[in-house]
Order: structure tokens, then sequence, then C-alpha cells
């Protein structure tokens, strides 16, 4: 079991780090933002690529931040319901709705991979004025699907545990904030 538990706690660890960096893409989202009201309106002049790219920087900031929402218990669910249940009865639901999780994160997987490998085998680019390549954004929709998928998986082995029905000898998860902790 410490296999299981050295898995969950390296693949939270890795997202906890990836949506810490991801959380500085939105300084330069803020600056091109200010760059293009500033260039559209003090000059009259609008930039073509900062609007774009502001895009582009937000689209892999999203993709990014899925995991580490995971970890920190950032996903919308309702709280009416799920936040008022003991903490055995919430891992019991999320052990019950990981089925959806799986699901979904599967086809966004098998899905966006396909997409990903003909936007990379094309090279794609965004077929504008400015015409950046895209086929890295597209790139990370599988592996952003993937640490989903791996961060679910670290999830649902805590759930067990706090279910009893694998050995918690480690906490595999960090406490989500408002959350008591408990079996």
């Amino acid at each position: 079991m410490n296999v299981l538990c050295r898995f969950a706690r390296g693949i939270t660890r890795l997202n906890d780090r990836i949506g810490a960096v991801a959380a500085y893409l939105v300084l330069p989202i803020f600056a091109l933002l200010l760059l293009e009201v500033g260039l559209r309106y003090w000059l009259g002049r609008p930039a073509v690529w900062t609007g774009e790219l502001a895009q582009m920087l937000f689209g892999a900031y999203a993709l990014l931040s899925g995991a580490y929402l995971l970890v920190h218990s950032g996903h919308a669910n309702v709280d009416i319901l799920h936040g008022a249940l003991p903490p055995r009865a919430r891992a019991a639901v999320d052990v019950a709705t990981s089925v959806l999780l799986f699901v979904f994160i599967g086809a966004l997987l098998y899905f966006g991979s396909s997409i990903a490998w003909q936007s990379t085998a094309r090279l794609e680019t965004s077929m504008s004025a400015w015409n950046p390549p895209i086929w890295p954004l597209k790139l990370l929709i599988p592996i952003a699907a993937l640490l989903v998928l791996l961060q679910g998986l670290a999830k649902l082995i805590a759930d067990l545990q706090a279910l009893g029905l694998l050995p918690a000898d480690e906490e595999v998860l960090p406490e989500a904030e408002g959350q008591e902790k408990g079996l």
C-alpha cells in the first residue's frame, strides 16, 4: 500500500507545483490586455497579436489548472449537500461520482489526443492575421487530461482510505480548506 500512497503524494505534489507555476500566467494575460486597451484607445492602433496571445495564455492557464483545482477541492460541487455530510459520507459520494470523472476525462484524453496529434502533425496555426502556431496549445489538452486523470486516481485512493477500504497509514492528499479531517 506504500506504493499507492507514494504515487498519490507524488502526483499531488506535481499538480500542486504545476498549478502554482500556471497561476503566474495571469500576469502576462493582464499585461497583454492592458497593452491592447492602451494601444486601441490611446494610440488608436490596436495590435493584432495581443488579444490572441492573451487568449492562448488563458487557454494554457485553464488547462493546467484543472488538476490543481482537484488537489485543493476547487471544482464546483453542490456544497449544500456535500459539505453537510460527515467525512466518511463525503468520501463515499466522491467514490461514487469518481466514475463520472473518469468517463469524462477518459473521453477528453482520447479525443484530445487525436486532436493534438492531427494539429501537431500539420504544425497548425490560427489562420488569423497574426497566425501563431496553436499546435502547442492543443498538445496541452491530452497532457492536462492525463494530469487530471492521475489526480483523480490519487483522490480515489484517499477516499478509499477514508472509507477504510485501503489502509490509511499515511495521509495521501493535503487537507482541503474548510473541511474537517477524519474518517
